[in-house]
């Protein structure tokens, strides 16, 4: 499903390009020119994603043992350094037409031809954004928000040919051009900033909070507390390092087959791929407040209540 959404991507960009440039030989809109330049890195980005979809669907082998998932991450960067480098020719262009004033044709005509265009891409973007989210791919989540954002420009687009058709004003059409510029630069930042992100496995509040609620759902009387936990993101694979404690008179043979149950248990309830290494701390009575083993021939205090899963406590330092 994934890699036929990324050829629909790369189909349909081309045509929606086709399009755009056909409104601009008609109106020599310098708006719709921004637009049809923005489509330029619509096609670029869908073919460049649909080779990284191809080599993301490889299984891990022993050079890449964590699988081929970060190459989305370079997609997407690679995907919102274009849209970047788009809108500064663009705001260029659209700078010197201000100056420079065009003469505008055919507004109409470039009204409905533009919302044609509009209308490919709305479909196009809804479709990728599902397929992005369900498959979780970060390549089609940043084609599904790019190919969004253009529909916004195309709508901007009609307005200001709307306006100059109605009011005769033309250089309404080089400052809408101006503000796609501006909107574009945004959107690219914005890319770049998440691709980069998840590169250097910056923290992502929403997947942690979704592996503390699968940590809480699987949770036995025995997983005395999760902390010091760490992720690594390949795409859809995650590997998760954290500390387990564990009641300290367990033997290994107990403790491996308990936290192995555990573990797959948590995998089972978490919408990624994973794998998950404890590290496993033995309780050295300290949790005795807060451990669920009423019938523990050791405890030094009584129970009192459960130390809560949060993201805050998985991710910090055990008790001191």
């Amino acid at each position: 499903m994934i890699n036929f959404s990324a050829r629909l991507s790369l189909v349909l960009s081309i045509l929606v390009l086709a399009i755009k440039f056909f409104a601009y030989e008609m109106t020599k809109s310098t708006a719709v020119f921004s637009d049809a330049v923005e489509s330029i890195v619509n096609v670029i980005a869908a073919l460049v994603a649909l080779f990284v979809m191809k080599a993301v669907a490889e299984p891990a082998d022993e050079e890449h043992p964590y699988g081929h998932g970060k190459l989305e991450y370079f997609s997407a960067a690679f995907e919102g350094g274009l849209i970047a480098f788009a809108a500064i020719a663009i705001g260029i262009e659209a700078v010197r037409a201000l100056i420079h004033e065009k003469v505008l044709r055919q507004p109409d005509i470039g009204l409905y031809v533009m919302g044609a265009a509009a209308l490919i891409n709305l479909l196009l973007g809804l479709h990728l954004r599902t397929v992005g989210r369900k498959f979780r791919s970060e390549a089609l989540k940043a084609s599904a928000t790019h190919v969004l954002s253009d529909v916004w420009t195309s709508v901007g687009v009609m307005g200001g040919l709307a306006i100059v058709h109605v009011t005769g004003l033309a250089w309404i059409d080089p400052l809408v051009g101006v503000l796609i510029a501006l909107q574009l630069g945004y959107s690219g930042y914005r890319i770049v900033r998440q691709s980069i992100g998840a590169l250097i496995d910056e923290k992502e509040p929403k997947v942690l909070r979704e592996l503390v609620a699968s940590f809480n759902k699987a949770k036995k009387k025995w997983v005395i507390d999760i902390h010091q936990m760490k992720m690594i993101r390949s795409g859809r694979f995650h590997h998760i390092d954290a500390h387990m404690v564990v009641p300290e008179y367990w033997n290994v043979a107990e403790t491996h087959e308990a936290t192995t149950e555990f573990e797959k248990e948590v995998v089972s309830a978490y919408s990624f791929d994973a794998e998950i290494a404890f590290h496993v701390d033995p309780c050295e009575k300290k949790y005795c407040r807060t451990c669920e083993m009423l019938d523990c021939q050791i405890r030094q205090e009584p129970f009192e209540a459960v130390r809560p899963m949060s993201v805050e406590t998985v991710v910090r330092g055990p008790l001191p």
